[in-house]
């Protein structure tokens, strides 16, 4: 196929690849460079190319392969760029430690909202915080299912409330 007719092929089959490379880029700028990428590929491999066959599977695999083979560089990359007057390339992969002390505090605050719930509230919601069923809790409690799960509920509410204002 001459040159020419293989341009005015492609010209005419290219606008359905845009939505594709949104699809799977979700993002827009990526999507055009992805684009770009995938006619550069076709019109340097335009022999390649067999006529008469779907040239529309074509250029799909072909922004398939580079989408593929993009992720995979990055993934196997993992690394940011600094901008110290060096421009040095830092690994990514930074151990952080857990502190302790942070979260200790923090479910003494949870264990104190829950110590302070009206009892109605605060006995089925520490039997559902143990692990027990609803329905196990209903039974223990001789209540009806849907006044468990409503109670628990309504714990669960003046908890958050509770703990987001501190």
């Amino acid at each position: 196929m001459p040159t020419t007719d293989f341009n005015d092929v492609l010209l005419e089959n290219a606008d359905f690849l845009k939505p594709f490379a949104v699809n799977l880029t979700r993002d827009t700028e990526a999507a055009n460079d992805l684009y770009q990428e995938t006619l550069y590929k076709a019109l340097a491999n335009k022999e390649k190319y067999n006529v008469g066959t779907n040239i529309k599977a074509w250029l799909f695999t072909i922004m398939r392969n580079i989408f593929i083979n993009d992720y995979r560089r990055k993934a196997k990359q993992r690394t940011i760029f600094d901008s110290t007057p060096n421009d040095f390339l830092i690994n990514q992969k930074q151990v952080s430690v857990a502190n302790g002390g942070e979260t200790e505090m923090r479910m003494k605050e949870i264990y104190e909202a829950i110590h302070n719930l009206p009892e109605i509230f605060k006995v089925p919601f520490q039997l559902y915080f143990d692990g027990y069923k609803y329905q196990e809790i209903a039974d223990a409690l001789g209540e009806p299912l849907g006044t468990v799960k409503s109670r628990i509920h309504f714990a669960r509410k003046l908890l958050k409330e509770r703990i987001e204002r501190h």
